[in-house]
């Protein structure tokens, strides 16, 4: 049985605290919906009724796009261990660059990683819990290095390059660039 909150409990920060992983869904009018799985210790928890997560290059920018068009977003947390939950937020984001008015607040509550691109701040609308009977139990090994080692390897003037000719999603949406590389706390 689902329950729904006006906002994040102490034991919602708890449960989503102890993840390593959570997911994030987009969609923009007449646009293919977009669900991305992200980890590495990307997401904050601002307040009750406000979060946020670090968001690296990839290979689109979907998520910027369609916040951009529309808005909405939902991040879920599945717990792979016991208690079997299942917790949703539902809000409104939108992607601070860095060359925003607030990045610089915003930015001093994460590590910035290699190929940090954005954040997304997300105001909470409401939270929803579910069972998660059906959620495979599953061990946490270790974080892919893969991605942050890419973007530390990159030359800045390149990456920015690369970045600033991503400014359409997939199905046309317009996206902002970065105007900078950011080679994070933790490159090498």
């Amino acid at each position: 049985m689902a329950d729904f909150f006006d906002a994040l409990s102490d034991k919602h920060i708890a449960m989503i605290e102890a993840q390593p992983v959570f997911f994030v869904a987009t969609a923009a009018q007449d646009a293919r919906i977009n669900l991305s799985p992200k980890g590495y210790d990307a997401f904050r928890i601002l307040s009750p009724t406000r979060v946020a997560y670090l968001d690296l290059g990839g290979s689109g920018n979907e998520t910027h796009a369609h916040l951009a068009a529309d808005g909405r977003i939902t991040v879920m947390f599945c717990n792979f261990d016991r208690p079997a939950l299942i917790l949703r937020i539902y809000g409104r984001g939108r992607p601070v660059l860095p060359q925003d008015k607030g990045w610089d607040a915003l930015a001093s509550n994460f590590t910035l990683l290699p190929g940090t691109r954005q954040i997304f701040d997300i105001a909470v609308e409401s939270v929803q819990t579910s069972c998660g009977w059906g959620v495979p139990f599953m061990d946490y090994k270790a974080e892919r290095p893969t991605l942050k080692k890419a973007h530390s390897q990159s030359d800045p003037g390149e990456w920015e390059a690369k970045m600033a000719k991503r400014m359409s999603s997939i199905d046309g949406l317009p996206t902002r660039a970065t105007d900078r590389y950011i080679a994070g706390d933790n490159a090498g």
